[in-house]
């Protein structure tokens, strides 16, 4: 594997890249592994050795459409993205992804094989460009992000669009999936009866109490707490290493988790880890990390 990880062209709130090296401390190399809530793969991406089985899902179609039209078509992705920052675009071709979004969404579910490149295309290249929440969810004008800097994602100066053929090549072997996240946390999708070691990265939309409404164009109001309560219940299986993230005091584990600190906001973000992940040396861990209690 590259020692240089791969990351998505595109901003995305909450996306665990910092916190990569972290998980994979503790998953391991694993022959299965499952990422429920996708957002832009930064876990994945970054992980330091020849993946095995991989599923991965999200429940907004555009990303789900995205991630599978890079897998299949990166070159029509890269040519449908390949347009300047412009305003009256912005605001039109949002309100053509917002119409076409029923059927979209609808075929992205039903059928696996299904992938638009041109929706993927508009739809990074927006994302890359809109300022704050509401891409492809709200009917409502918002300036194009327009400062000093040197742009974002596929808009930033130097973008190289090679990277959507590195990607094809990195999930290749992928399974993507559209759909609630307990479609993918079947037995026979994390091997509870196969006897394989399956690493889960659970990274839920966080509780609404604790951050700003209306981040995701997919949100479930009480999805942390559901997500908490699967992580207990499954916790206890050997053949599992589940990592849920959250902030502190959002979760409250049993003991035999361990809790890692791996931000330094307002809000100290937390991983915790389930009894059968890896606990490496203490200092092997980088000093951005460190144990709670």
């Amino acid at each position: 594997m590259s020692d240089k990880p791969l990351r998505a062209p595109f901003p995305w709130f909450g996306g665990k890249s910092r916190a990569a090296s972290l998980i994979w401390s503790r998953i391991g190399d694993v022959s299965n592994y499952v990422e429920p809530f996708a957002g832009s793969l930064a876990v994945l991406l970054a992980r330091p050795h020849e993946p095995g089985t991989e599923t991965v899902n999200d429940l907004d179609c555009y990303v789900a459409n995205f991630w599978r039209a890079v897998a299949h078509a990166p070159d029509e992705v890269a040519r449908w993205c390949d347009w300047p920052v412009n305003e009256a675009d912005l605001h039109a071709r949002h309100r053509w992804l917002i119409e076409v979004m029923p059927w979209h969404r609808e075929r992205i579910m039903t059928d696996p094989d299904y992938f638009d490149a041109k929706i993927a295309g508009w739809w990074v290249w927006g994302i890359c460009q809109w300022i704050g929440s509401g891409w492809c969810r709200d009917l409502h004008h918002k300036r194009p992000v327009i400062g000093t800097h040197a742009g974002r994602g596929v808009h930033a100066v130097g973008f190289n669009r090679d990277i959507f053929e590195s990607l094809r090549c990195r999930l290749r072997s992928t399974r993507i999936c559209s759909g609630d996240w307990t479609r993918v946390l079947g037995e026979g999708s994390i091997g509870i009866s196969d006897g394989v070691v399956t690493g889960i990265v659970l990274d839920p939309p966080y509780d609404p109490a604790l951050r700003e409404p209306g981040l995701y164009r997919e949100d479930i109001w009480d999805i942390s707490r559901k997500v908490r309560e699967w992580a207990v219940s499954h916790g206890h299986h050997r053949g599992l290493r589940i990592a849920l993230c959250g902030y502190e005091n959002e979760h409250y584990m049993p003991s035999d988790w361990e809790s890692i600190s791996w931000s330094s906001n307002a809000q100290k973000e937390r991983i915790w880890f389930s009894p059968s992940c890896l606990k490496p040396n203490r200092h092997d861990d980088l000093p951005l990390f460190k144990e709670t209690t």
